[in-house]
């Protein structure tokens, strides 16, 4: 994945609707990963979409208000119900000022349960944004 990421964000941004879509919010979050996760893989293919993003859309790419507050089981490895018990509390918002009022497009690498951006989206609410959106490369 960490190879296809611009690929992937090329394909898509040649199609006027997505393009349309993106240029419509302000601001573009990855979902963070814990700085373990980080550690062990050497990448977050959420920060890399999204940052692929918003450099060809001018959209303001930020990786600092929504952060990954504790490490969680993976979420992979869970049903529903233990998903939704195992993100709660996992994000945390800084600096909500700078995301008050405007758009945000979250963006996650893989749509499961919707768990994680619901969590991630209940967070950013914290910040009274315009809108949220989200964005997910795949659904499981």
């Amino acid at each position: 994945m960490s190879f296809l990421y611009k690929t992937i964000v090329n394909f898509l941004l040649k199609n006027e609707m997505f393009f349309a879509i993106f240029k419509s919010y302000d601001t573009i979050i990855p979902v963070p990963i814990s700085k373990k996760r980080m550690k062990e893989r050497g990448y977050n293919q959420s920060a890399l979409i999204a940052r692929e993003i918003a450099k060809s859309t001018n959209l303001e790419y930020n990786d600092i208000c929504l952060l990954k507050s504790k490490n969680i089981i993976e979420q992979s490895k869970l049903n529903k119900e233990q998903r939704q018990d195992n993100i709660q509390g996992a994000y945390k918002m800084h600096k909500p000022q700078i995301l008050q009022s405007k758009k945000i497009l979250l963006v996650d690498d893989i749509y499961t349960t919707g768990s994680t951006v619901n969590e991630c989206s209940k967070i950013l609410q914290q910040a009274n944004p315009q809108k949220i959106g989200v964005f997910t490369l795949a659904k499981d």
